[in-house]
């Protein structure tokens, strides 16, 4: 859930829940208000029966209307506590029964008690009410409503400079040469975050050029004393007999050089296909430089014995031809590598996508092995090859997936 529909889910409910609150709140004093100004009508009334007997000593007539009626009942010698009550009123033209206002209190006349009931009608007290209560839900309707607006463009325009922060972070890549530019914003948190986003990927983007540069160094530097041990054990091999000791040390160190020489070679690889600098884009068709890498590979298939069975089609793509004969041949190369004596190797293509299958027995974490000289405890590699494959595939757009199933290694390419 985005922070800003949570903000909103808990702004709207917690409004609601106050306005309720309030709502109830000014419903019920309101409602105190109005009948307190009943109860003062019906003292009024009390008072005008206590000044008339005061006057004429005797009772005055009793009347009824509308909204309000006075009644007399005489009391003997029992003593009555004056109050008020809510009741009913009997409406005198349709004769309905509706809400109403009653005060009860006592009068004595000629020395004789009187009850005295005063009872107001309460319709017009509670139709005031419900129009009061209408008019409230209706303003917090409509506040409501504001409040949705307000937070669905007001705020999601003022989280826009963070919107485009998490943007730039999102696209952001040591290798890519875009700036990551400042956005301006009134808020000092969003200028406080830009500020450090931009620091951090200018520092990010140093430390990258930094160490690619002592790579493309280190790896141009080792070529001439590569080259020259090479030629030094050419020659020296060429030159004297040994003894089957030095024979297979010096097998060793010729072996352990030419491994040397790949990875200065794949290093040098990586660091001009992260670097764009193979730029030699043209149309080319899978489908012929697949064939050209499996000739090459004939004579190990068969000493191995493994089997080969392809299903080509013809597709075009727009890449350098180089880079597609490295990562055909690192997955072929991978396929044979991690296959047994007697397997098999399935390679599909089709305009969607390239699958090769082989047999093995090997566990392959591929998360693992795409990182750089991470291999599998049987590979022999120097650990580059899929990592490679992944950096070709990721420069074209590709996808490179692997799964496996019984036994059956599965690497597959997507167009």
């Amino acid at each position: 859930m985005k922070l800003l529909d949570k903000y909103n889910r808990i702004n709207i409910a917690v409004t609601v829940g106050i306005m309720l609150v309030t709502g109830i709140i000014y419903y019920y004093t309101i409602s105190a208000i109005l009948t307190n100004q009943i109860d003062k009508d019906l003292v009024l009334e009390e008072n005008e029966v206590f000044s008339y007997v005061r006057k004429n000593q005797r009772l005055p007539d009793v009347y009824e209307s509308n909204h309000q009626q006075i009644v007399f009942e005489p009391l003997g010698n029992n003593r009555l506590e004056r109050r008020f009550l809510d009741t009913v009123y009997r409406e005198t033209t349709e004769n309905d029964l509706e809400p109403g206002r009653a005060l009860i209190s006592s009068v004595t006349v000629s020395g004789k008690n009187f009850r005295i009931l005063v009872t107001q009608s309460k319709v017009e007290t509670e139709y005031l009410i419900q129009i009061i209560f209408l008019i409230t839900i209706g303003v917090i309707v409509i506040l409501l409503v504001v409040l949705i607006l307000l937070n669905r463009f007001i705020l999601k325009s003022i989280w826009q400079p963070f919107y485009k922060v998490l943007s730039q972070l999102r696209d952001f890549s040591p290798t890519n040469q875009t700036a990551v530019a400042n956005t301006p914003s009134e808020i000092d948190e969003f200028k406080e975050l830009d500020n450090a986003v931009v620091t951090m990927a200018g520092r990010v983007r140093n430390d990258y050029q930094n160490l690619k540069a002592f790579t493309e160094n280190a790896s141009h530097e080792l070529m001439t004393p590569i080259s020259v041990i090479n030629s030094k054990l050419d020659t020296l091999l060429q030159t004297d007999k040994f003894t089957d000791k030095q024979s297979k040390l010096l097998n060793d160190v010729y072996g352990t050089v030419s491994r040397l020489t790949r990875l200065n070679k794949n290093m040098l690889l990586l660091a001009k296909i992260e670097n764009g600098l193979i730029q030699d884009e043209q149309e080319v068709n899978i489908k012929e430089v697949l064939t050209e890498c499996l000739d090459l590979y004939e004579e190990i298939l068969k000493n191995k014995n493994i089997t080969l069975e392809t299903q080509l089609n013809d597709k075009k793509v727009e890449a350098s031809i180089l880079l597609l004969d490295v990562l055909l041949n690192n997955l072929i190369n991978n396929a044979i590598k991690h296959n047994h004596r007697n397997g098999t190797i399935n390679i599909e293509l089709n305009s969607r996508q390239l699958i090769i299958s082989n047999t093995g027995n090997a566990d392959i974490d591929f998360e693992q092995v795409l990182k750089r000289f991470s291999k599998s405890n049987e590979s022999e590699g120097i650990g580059l090859g899929l990592t490679i494959c992944k950096q070709v595939c990721d420069n074209y757009g590709f996808i490179l997936d692997y799964n496996r199933a019984d036994r059956i290694h599965v690497f597959t390419i997507t167009f």
